[in-house]
């Protein structure tokens, strides 16, 4: 309900201009590990585990953050994904996907895999010709017997 839960995380990397750097890790008795370094722009990596192709994060003060999709999850399809507000995305040739976020507090991020696009087609395809067996085929052999 609104309070923050930590993400258990692995393969913590700092960067700083590309160059890795040292940090102090912690892990206060009864407290989440934690990591502090010099004051400074950095770039964390981090590796953590996903549920549901659905990825988010809050912060406390406003960061740039980008996230790199590999070739075989897209973010295209509205119906199927969905990214938080000023979400800039760029496709390349390669079919990898970068997402970044300018200054924001919190993003959201929901990806899919192919074959769940070509499911949603089928489906789609599907009701179109239901929708037609059930309602254009009955109203066209009425038209028939009035005349």
């Amino acid at each position: 309900m609104g309070e923050s839960v930590p993400l258990a995380v692995g393969g913590v990397r700092l960067l700083k201009n590309g160059t890795e750097v040292s940090y102090n890790q912690s892990k206060p008795f009864g407290q989440p590990p934690s990591i502090t370094f010099e004051r400074g722009n950095y770039t964390v990596e981090y590796s953590a585990p996903l549920q549901d192709n659905h990825l988010q994060g809050t912060f406390e003060k406003a960061y740039q953050v980008t996230i790199t999709i590999p070739r075989e999850f897209d973010v295209r399809n509205p119906l199927l994904a969905g990214l938080s507000m000023g979400a800039n995305t760029t496709r390349f040739a390669d079919n990898t996907t970068i997402v970044q976020w300018n200054k924001v507090y919190s993003f959201d991020l929901r990806f899919y895999e192919k074959d769940r696009e070509d499911l949603l087609y089928f489906f789609l395809q599907f009701m179109g010709i239901l929708i037609f067996v059930l309602v254009v085929i009955p109203y066209i052999m009425s038209m028939k017997r009035e005349e």
